[in-house]
């Protein structure tokens, strides 16, 4: 038998892990908090998610008729507001791997009205199934670092966007200053107690402040947008670099 050192491996959270075990893994993870997911958000970023998401969307200038993908949209909350964006000729697609986090969106989406126009996918971020050239926006919000070949699917997000289409990659980051990235660390390391005391789940909660700590930062994220082939690649810190949004273009 292969050591797994021998084997092809991935990070999950600060273990490492075989490739092919992660997508479970952090399929259970999401399945455990799905039902409490934007509760612990809350918590977690002392209700400021909310704002930075209302930025990215702000980000996505999106216009009605217009088609976006909500890649690990899970919860659906993002989507909401781009049903509205692009009205009743658009299209939006909220796509998630996972089912449990596809249910709740599904379901908030029908109690709200907004499902009109909004599909449901529940698909591989690495593997698209839709037809080159289709997307006028992909957004993916706290998403990316749960993906194992982070190369594979900016690839794909690449194709299947429309040229002049604009990928957008909200995610959290490294802090500029040293005291914030300190207190950051202090007040993150408190997140598993809070999923305990709430959820009666700590080692979900682990796992993402531990997938926070391994993501790229800013500036090799924004290599790896290049270097998957988008253009005028930039991105903008958001609270001192705790989180940061990431913009890309496919080329006309």
């Amino acid at each position: 038998m292969k050591n797994l050192d021998d084997q092809e491996t991935t990070h999950f959270g600060y273990e490492k892990v075989l490739i092919t075990e992660k997508e479970e893994r952090v399929a259970k993870v999401f399945r455990s908090v799905a039902n409490r997911y934007d509760l612990m958000n809350d918590v977690m970023s002392l209700g400021t998610h909310r704002l930075i998401k209302r930025f990215t969307i702000q980000l996505s200038a999106l216009r009605p008729g217009q088609r976006v993908l909500d890649l690990a949209g899970g919860t659906g909350d993002l989507s909401k507001q781009f049903s509205s964006l692009v009205g009743e000729s658009g299209q939006v697609v909220l796509a998630d791997i996972n089912d449990a986090m596809l249910k709740v969106g599904r379901n908030r989406l029908i109690d709200s009205g907004c499902d009109m126009n909004v599909d449901i996918a529940q698909l591989d971020a690495e593997k698209l199934p839709f037809a080159d050239n289709t997307f006028d926006c992909i957004c993916i919000a706290y998403g990316l670092r749960n993906i194992t070949n982070k190369k594979a699917a900016l690839e794909a997000m690449r194709k299947v966007l429309k040229p002049g289409g604009r990928l957008v990659i909200l995610e959290f980051s490294k802090p500029e200053n040293f005291v914030i990235d300190k207190a950051y660390g202090a007040f993150s390391s408190l997140w598993p107690l809070a999923g305990r005391l709430l959820t009666g789940d700590s080692d979900s909660y682990r796992y993402l402040v531990e997938s926070i700590k391994m993501h790229p930062d800013q500036e090799t994220l924004l290599d790896m947008l290049v270097k998957a082939g988008l253009e005028h690649c930039s991105y903008q810190n958001v609270m001192s670099g705790i989180c940061a949004i990431h913009l890309g273009f496919k080329a006309l």
